[in-house]
């Protein structure tokens, strides 16, 4: 096992700790995603449990459109705002959200997601009745800018309780999108924030981190909704290919986590799923025209130590389209 990293560590709540904190923080990061900003409020507060059980805040990353006048508005001074004195990128923000939270569990929602309706009614409990459990999340759906659904997560488990083995289950594939998820801030405080080595996928990795060390808690009822549009953080990294190269970085990382039995098949295994995700991609890019995008996703797989077969449709789709 290679030198363990030294995350960076959340911050205990500031002040008396005889004093009352509320019981979860909803700590909404937000960077030029006003438009969505609404939304995703008017989830939070359609399911508000008062100020003394429930912090809500906007912590902006310096945003032009003005979220400022958005959280003013629909929160009617129920939701607390927060801007960043300079922008310092989204893992940045998300470790400014989490040293702000006061709340015994901690809830990131992205400022263009959104939560339905009895989430936290569905999740909080799960935590409440096991101080062994870490984490609890739901299944999602994906949505597009109008609120469209086009996409629902693969269900973990077909009834509601906690995942067995589920730090396998995060080795093979990214099961948790972020608003789907509420941590325990005690959890933070032990084995640390965001790794900000990683720009695509801290995220997977901070998941699989938490389930390496405790138990997971899991709803199969999609409560939460992750939204993907032309300006999003995900779709920016897939068009650079960005995405490609945090993988590489996530594999680097987690195969410490992982028992030296099962590090070469997890190696290999991300190498596989890097290159897959680079064809389909490739193949999105030509459909769409953008050809430069669909050779950047292509090359940045091609050296991987992959099956030969992936490798073989890799060269071949380069070839047919060069």
């Amino acid at each position: 096992m290679g030198t363990p990293h030294q995350f960076v560590k959340l911050l205990s709540p500031c002040g008396d700790s005889a004093t009352p904190r509320p019981l979860i923080s909803v700590m909404i990061p937000t960077f030029n995603c006003a438009t969505y900003l609404r939304t995703a409020l008017a989830s939070v507060l359609e399911q508000d449990m008062g100020s003394n059980l429930m912090q809500i805040e906007v912590v902006d990353d310096c945003s032009t459109d003005d979220p400022e006048a958005v959280a003013n508005e629909l929160g009617n001074g129920r939701v607390h705002f927060y801007r960043q004195v300079q922008n310092g990128g989204h893992t940045k923000n998300f470790e400014t959200c989490m040293n702000r939270a006061k709340g015994k569990y901690l809830h990131l929602l992205h400022g263009d997601d959104k939560v339905e309706p009895g989430f936290y009614a569905t999740l909080l409990p799960m935590l409440e009745a096991n101080e062994a459990v870490g984490a609890a999340f739901c299944a999602n759906q994906v949505i597009d800018e109008y609120d469209k659904v086009f996409k629902s997560s693969v269900q973990v488990a077909p009834m509601a309780g906690v995942v067995n083995n589920f730090f396998k289950l995060m080795l093979q594939r990214q099961w948790v999108q972020t608003p789907s998820i509420i941590v325990r801030r005690s959890v933070y405080e032990t084995i640390g924030m965001f790794d900000s080595r990683l720009a695509w996928c801290e995220d997977w990795e901070m998941w699989t981190r938490i389930a390496a060390h405790y138990a997971v808690a899991y709803s199969p009822k999609a409560l939460a909704s992750y939204r993907v549009h032309t300006k999003s953080n995900t779709s920016r990294h897939v068009k650079s290919g960005e995405n490609l190269r945090d993988l590489k970085r996530f594999k680097t990382i987690v195969q410490d986590y992982v028992d030296a039995g099962d590090r070469k098949w997890f190696i290999r295994h991300m190498n596989n799923k890097v290159a897959k995700s680079a064809f389909n991609a490739a193949r999105t890019f030509y459909a769409a025209g953008d050809k430069m995008s669909a050779k950047q996703q292509l090359l940045e797989a091609l050296y991987l130590d992959t099956d030969l077969r992936i490798k073989l449709r890799l060269i071949g789709l380069y070839l047919k389209k060069k």
